[in-house]
């Protein structure tokens, strides 16, 4: 490329406050900086995210993170060529805040505005982090979505199958919730995992039984709930090791249906281009090392390049969101101060929705 580009990116999608500054140069991607505010705190007393209460965090923390997210890269807004920002998919009051105060800034510097799919910002991180060329296979894994996609460009998504009820993240979260453990719920679970027996309770495995690349993850959790209630009616509570082995049991459940499907994704790839192509995984489920380990043995067993982020930017993040501008503004693509924030917004355009849809457009 003949010209560098600096992006300032804006996520607030969830309860992750973020901006970053991402560049693109002849050398390839540099990440300047990149500034995550949590929420953990906030949430901790009401068992998961209260959307209120996320938005009214986003307002007050969104400007300060833009400049701090500055001074770590040691410049102005002089220096930015464009600013991107996730307009959806996600909760409303957050994507607004982050929308508004994208605007404001592209108000008053005259730069451009780049709205960014928060989920196209995960879908290409691998591109930031190993400059990994089109098209591959992505595996999006987070709180609230799920999908195998084909990569074939910057905008050009295929989803080859998705989950048809809870996201795994939201499994997770929903599990520690069940079992008296803190939020988030992925480490949670993860951390009790470590120290239990993941054949003691015989869980399901969703779907396996079916051929495809859809999953499923309620019935997982509603056996969780049968599996804790049957120790408790027969001991009258739970034991730490009892936690353990339901969590054990869980997390096992949950990465062998990830790593069948992704066997069978890799596989429906072929039959729509002529290679094996890499196998990406992102999102904040991929940070869990037991996933990740069985994604990557998928992968070998094919002969798939497996690229997995680092854990920072598995989760949300505003990098990624800087990243997905830059390639959007490469395209030459650009929105006006009419940008809205959307609640729902697929990326594959073509499909039909996974998860039904209303007036405000399609879930998945």
């Amino acid at each position: 490329m003949d010209k560098t580009i600096t992006i300032l990116g804006l996520e607030s999608s969830c309860d992750d406050t973020a901006a970053a500054l991402v560049r693109l140069s002849a050398d390839g991607p540099a990440i300047l900086s990149s500034v995550v505010e949590g929420q953990t705190a906030l949430h901790a007393d009401f068992g998961g995210v209260v959307p209120e209460i996320a938005a009214r965090a986003h307002v007050e923390r969104i400007d300060l993170c833009v400049e701090r997210a500055l001074e770590q890269a040691g410049m102005t807004l002089a220096d930015v060529d464009a600013i991107a920002v996730t307009a959806g998919p996600g909760l409303i009051g957050g994507v607004m805040a982050g929308v508004m105060c994208a605007k404001g800034i592209a108000a008053a510097t005259g730069l451009p505005l780049i709205g960014v799919n928060h989920l196209a910002g995960h879908a290409l991180t691998p591109r930031l982090t190993d400059g990994l060329p089109f098209p591959y296979l992505m595996l999006l894994v987070s709180g609230g979505h799920c999908q195998f996609l084909l990569v074939s460009g910057a905008e050009d998504f295929t989803r080859i199958g998705g989950t048809i009820d809870d996201a795994p993240g939201e499994a997770f979260d929903k599990t520690a919730k069940l079992l008296g453990l803190p939020q988030p719920g992925g480490p949670s679970v993860e951390a009790e995992a470590a120290l239990g027996d993941p054949a003691r309770f015989a869980f399901p495995r969703p779907l396996l039984d079916r051929p495809g690349c859809d999953l499923s993850f309620s019935g997982l959790k509603t056996a969780l709930l049968r599996a804790r209630d049957g120790v408790v009616a027969e001991k009258g509570g739970l034991s730490v090791q009892d936690r353990a082995d339901l969590c054990a049991g869980f997390q096992a459940a949950v990465t062998d249906v990830l790593a069948v499907k992704s066997a069978r994704a890799l596989e429906a790839c072929l039959d729509r281009i002529p290679a094996v192509p890499a196998f990406a995984v992102a999102g904040g489920v991929a940070a869990n090392r037991r996933v990740r380990a069985a994604l990557e043995r998928v992968a070998a067993d094919r002969g798939a390049r497996f690229v997995a982020p680092p854990l920072a930017l598995c989760t949300d993040n505003a990098a990624m969101i800087a990243w997905a501008g830059i390639e959007r503004f490469r395209l030459g693509h650009r929105d006006g101060m009419d940008l809205a924030a959307r609640p729902r917004w697929p990326l594959d355009r073509q499909s039909a929705p996974m998860l039904g849809a209303g007036k405000k457009g399609a879930k998945a």
